[in-house]
């Protein structure tokens, strides 16, 4: 990417190839880069990026300039030097901090350099509050409860890959209680039937709408569960359509999706929820879908790896129902529809096990999409104790 075309940076999440594939997905490849373990080099203005629908990117923030050297020293020179700037604008107290993403950079540093920083702006005759610290970077929370991304609020990122660093303004934070409210708040969850991170969610929905752009969109959800996916398609403004073999969880994913109304009423307001079995339901319409967005049957939750037998039993049962899904939808749905699928990928010895059906999926009718920045192996959502993980299926249909 072009140093001059570099405007914002995002800090990205757990699983930062997630969140560089769903910038890639919904702006174009050509819209980021990725930059170093934790950020992404984005060629949009922060007002360019719908922020709140990103599941993985945790800030987004201007830059500001890039930074002469790498080097601490030099970076706490530089900052100094801008200190009459931060305070331009400011109608009161200003309220600042400093977080560092980047390797080799000390905590004592970072909290020495915000001190002498509070003392300069001092100087400019600017009432100052200065964010203490206890780490290199401050957290999601710690940024939005001191209002460091309101008028009177600056959070500096200094961002680097070692060689190279960048100084930034944040100017979005993801909204943790907003995350836990939507998770663990609803009315009703089922850790039986497992349960999907709105994040994860979310970015299932980005991968599977890509850049298009629709009059309407409608997302269908043949999993339904409890409703977290539609949920946050819902919060995006899509018509959403689910459904669910199993009558509890369309019961539950009516009653969450009302109880979502109540707290946010800005929200999509179509929905269609019915009781189907995927691999045969015949779903109303379905020539108005324009994204499919789910997370699949998993199969049997595991605590450890099974001997061979076991697990060959568990994944052919499990393939045979994804086939039977995917022949039933390429029935019914219109060419050119895009999907994301969550569908399960065992930890192996070694490696991790993927369905076999993924072998044939030009012969059912779908193509699967690849991405510039990303490789298939690295849209795989996981945790280092989980046998079952989930890997993102991007297809379109034939």
């Amino acid at each position: 990417m072009d140093q001059d075309s570099i405007k914002s940076i995002a800090i990205l999440g757990r699983q930062p190839k997630l969140g560089i594939a769903e910038f890639e997905s919904l702006y174009g490849a050509a819209s980021v880069s990725h930059f170093s373990e934790h950020a992404a080099l984005l060629s949009l203005d922060p007002e360019q990026i719908d922020f709140n629908r990103l599941g993985g990117s945790l800030r987004i923030s201007r830059v500001i300039a890039k930074l002469p050297s790498a080097k601490w020293n030099d970076i706490e020179k530089y900052i100094l030097q801008k200190a009459p700037e931060l305070a331009e604008g400011i109608d009161g107290k200003l309220k600042f901090g400093i977080s560092a993403f980047g390797p080799n950079y000390r905590k004592q540093a970072i909290a020495k350099t915000a001190l002498l920083l509070k003392k300069a702006i001092k100087q400019t005759g600017q009432s100052v509050r200065m964010v203490p610290h206890k780490d290199i970077a401050l957290g999601s929370a710690v940024v939005l409860h001191n209002g460091l991304i309101k008028q009177n609020g600056r959070e500096l990122l200094i961002v680097s890959d070692g060689q190279t660093a960048y100084l930034a303004q944040t100017t979005n934070v993801q909204d943790i209680d907003s995350y836990t409210e939507r998770d663990r708040h609803r009315p009703f969850r089922d850790a039986k039937v497992g349960m999907l991170p709105p994040k994860l969610a979310q970015i299932i929905i980005n991968l599977g709408v890509g850049d298009a752009k629709y009059q309407k969109p409608q997302v269908l959800d043949p999993f339904c569960g409890t409703g977290v996916l539609l949920q946050e398609a819902m919060l995006m403004n899509y018509d959403i359509y689910g459904s669910d073999l199993e009558p509890r969880m369309v019961e539950y994913s009516i009653d969450n999706l009302t109880w979502l109304d109540g707290k946010y009423p800005d929200a999509g307001d179509y929905r269609r929820v019915e009781i189907g079995n995927a691999t045969s339901h015949q779903w109303n319409q379905p020539q108005n879908i324009t994204t499919v967005a789910c997370e699949t049957f998993l199969g049997q939750p595991l605590s450890t790896l099974p001997n061979g037998e076991h697990l060959s039993k568990i994944m052919h049962e499990v393939n045979q129902l994804h086939h039977r899904f995917l022949a039933n939808l390429s029935a019914q749905i219109p060419s050119g529809t895009r999907m994301c699928l969550a569908i399960p990928t065992w930890r192996g010895k070694r490696e991790f096990l993927h369905l076999s059906v993924l072998d044939y999926l030009t012969d059912i009718g779908y193509t699967r999409v690849r991405f510039k920045h990303v490789s298939d192996t690295d849209l795989i959502y996981h945790r280092d104790n989980q046998v079952v993980g989930r890997e993102l299926l991007v297809l379109v249909k034939d």
